[in-house]
């Protein structure tokens, strides 16, 4: 069988799109099977701006960041991210001969998640606690979907938005739906890509990064990590569980970033 390698990218912001999609067409050669799983805030917080209703982050208590995600919010995520980003995504691979295959979590039930009833932020030092949020938590991934697609030749590519036991769209975190496919899928690899060389002991500082750690090492690495960098090394914890061989967080900014990654560049989690 196939190495399956599931790379998550960022929305447009940070990482180079064309250099990571010529990279996937070296690596289809080689006979590896490629995932992607993509986000889109930077895409969703500019067309939030443009039609007045400009995004909110809120801050739960302990510390992850999240979009506040309201019935309007949620069309303009489905907006941007499913309409834009994926059809941008999927468009720069079909011009480079790859079969790729545009989809939301949506399709097919490819991503169930239980929509939370009620959400905790922290606002001011008080804390708060909203109703009308569309934000769900991965609990199933369609993975004979997965398999079939890739069987058939395509490349999946994912927008993370998930669907709840009544049919509805909610907004997930990107790089926890990209773990969650990658351990569905029994992947040998998860790539996570982003703006920086991977996790560093002392953020910003590029000379800090941490080269290599273990799955024992996660938790004490989760007080290193800042902003969205602690979804991704909890993405990790949750991957790692599930049965993926490895992950890597990675630098989406330079040439061939997936097979860098593959190289052991980043920090590698094993």
């Amino acid at each position: 069988m196939s190495e399956i390698i599931v790379v998550k990218l960022g929305g447009t912001e940070g990482v180079n799109f064309s250099s990571i999609c010529a990279d996937a067409v070296s690596l289809q050669q080689q006979g590896r099977q490629l995932v992607f799983v993509h986000g889109g805030s930077a895409e969703a917080n500019a067309l939030g701006e443009a039609l007045g209703a400009p995004p909110r982050i809120i801050t739960s208590p302990s510390g992850y960041t999240s979009r506040y995600t309201d019935r309007k919010t949620l069309e303009i995520f489905l907006m941007a991210v499913n309409g834009k980003v994926n059809s941008l995504l999927t468009e720069q691979l079909q011009g480079l001969g790859l079969n790729a295959l545009g989809l939301s979590g949506l399709d097919g039930r490819l991503l169930q998640a239980e929509r939370k009833e009620a959400i905790q932020s922290i606002e001011n030092g008080k804390r708060k606690i909203i109703h009308d949020d569309y934000t769900g938590k991965i609990s199933a991934v369609n993975s004979a979907l997965l398999h079939l697609l890739l069987g058939a030749g395509y490349l999946p590519v994912i927008a993370p938005v998930a669907v709840s036991p009544r049919g509805e769209a909610l907004n997930v975190d990107a790089d926890r739906a990209a773990a969650m496919v990658a351990g569905a899928l029994q992947a040998e690899t998860l790539v996570l890509l982003t703006a920086v060389p991977g996790l560093m002991a002392k953020f910003p500082e590029e000379s800090s990064l941490i080269t290599r750690l273990s799955a024992a090492q996660l938790e004490g690495a989760l007080d290193a990590a800042q902003g969205r960098m602690k979804k991704k090394v909890l993405g990790a914890q949750e991957a790692l569980a599930a049965g993926v061989g490895q992950v890597i967080i990675a630098d989406g900014r330079i040439a061939a970033p997936i097979s860098s990654a593959l190289s052991g560049k980043g920090t590698v989690i094993a």
